[in-house]
């Protein structure tokens, strides 16, 4: 093992590397990782090459967001792929709305696969920014580089330095449809970076109808394993993510793994089940997909997830959903509630109000499906299946 300090660097193997990016969570306080994809300017060459929560696969798949859970974040990168014109990629960490400096942060450390560790000094850092460490270019080799480097003002000055368009926060208010500014024959479109949190506090969110539909809405559920060791784990921990629908019809069902109830985008019910990690392999989380363009059919559906094997209790899984909706702020609910031995979360309910799409934060628990589709009245018949 190669232990790196601020300004050492090392020689990495320019085939594909895992990135582990693991700190001590701040209570309270989020901590977003992400990776720039850099030219010798030291800038992006567009909104294209940020890799974060809101983006997780740019450069053609060469450079991936893996995970991103409470105290760890994870990425991909195939350095042999990575364009000609790149010449860095940048690792950053910032503290989500500036709620605390990296000073809170007592342990932070990079580990790049075969034998690479940088332990990052995070004491009396009062930043809310930070650059971990770079991958870079020498003579036709690829090293890398831990900066440790603290930056002023979180995520959004920190892409801004980079070259990142940044789009205006979205309102604290119901949204609005952002109509496009005028700009030149090729626009250049702007990332955002808000996202929303729903909690006790605030639970609940509209999204205006917009003229162009909603898009492709994108449901994901990721969550911890296992105690993590040397880029491997401990007992994996399997939740499955499912939901129950309504059409305006009445048609009702389920889209989950089991009894392979898989759905459809471009069919009713419009809700895809996106596969099922059945291994714990997947680190992105699994995914259902809701044809937004067809949100004027549908009337409700009830995201939930479902303990399938490994988990002693739902606090322990640092579960998170996250609905990302084209245009708008993404949308987070955290499964920080002590669900005791009760196998079945309802998680976030989306549903249909005057065209737009109301999203509620739920987190209760259930025995099972059927107690929870009779909790919110969907009435359907149940039987045991398997996947």
């Amino acid at each position: 093992m190669t232990t790196l300090v601020p300004g050492a660097n090392a020689a990495v193997d320019s085939a594909s590397l895992r990135v582990e990016v693991s700190y001590s969570p701040i209570p309270g306080a989020d901590i977003d990782v992400s990776a720039f994809a850099l030219t010798a300017a030291g800038k992006v060459r567009g909104d294209g090459d940020m890799c974060f929560y809101g983006q997780p696969s740019v450069l053609g798949g060469t450079l991936q967001m893996l995970d991103s859970v409470a105290g760890r974040a994870a990425f991909s990168v195939d350095l042999s792929r990575v364009d000609a014109a790149i010449e860095k990629i940048a690792l950053t960490a910032t503290i989500h709305e500036n709620k605390a400096s990296f000073e809170r942060v007592s342990s932070l450390t990079v580990t790049v696969s075969g034998g690479i560790e940088a332990q990052i000094p995070t004491a009396a850092m009062k930043e809310t920014a930070l650059i971990l460490g770079e991958f870079y270019r020498r003579q036709g080799q690829w090293k890398f580089r831990c900066v440790a480097q603290g930056f002023a003002g979180g995520l959004a000055p920190l892409a801004t330095h980079f070259g990142v368009e940044v789009a205006a926060p979205a309102p604290t208010a119901t949204p609005a449809p952002v109509a496009p500014s005028p700009a030149p024959a090729a626009p250049k479109a702007s990332v955002s970076l808000s996202k929303v949190t729903l909690d006790k506090t605030r639970s609940s969110i509209s999204l205006e109808k917009s003229a162009g539909g909603f898009g492709e809405i994108r449901v994901n559920l990721n969550w911890n394993r296992g105690k993590p060791g040397f880029f491997g784990r401990g007992k994996s921990i399997d939740l499955d993510v499912g939901c129950l629908y309504e059409l305006q019809d009445g048609d009702k069902g389920c889209v989950q793994a089991l009894g392979n109830a898989f759905g459809s985008l471009d069919y009713e019910p419009f809700v895809q089940l996106m596969g099922d990690d059945r291994t714990g392999a997947v680190a992105g989380g699994e995914w259902l997909h809701i044809n937004g363009n067809q949100w004027s059919r549908i009337r409700r559906i009830l995201v939930y997830a479902f303990i399938y094997e490994g988990a002693p209790n739902w606090r322990e899984t640092d579960g998170v959903v996250t609905i990302f909706v084209p245009g708008q702020a993404e949308i987070e609910v955290r499964l920080n509630e002590e669900g005791g031995s009760l196998g079945c979360c309802a998680i976030a309910l989306l549903e249909n109000v005057d065209g737009g799409v109301k999203v509620t934060r739920r987190v209760d628990f259930h025995r099972s499906q059927k107690p929870m589709d009779e909790a919110y009245r969907w009435g359907m018949n149940w039987s045991r299946g398997s996947k």
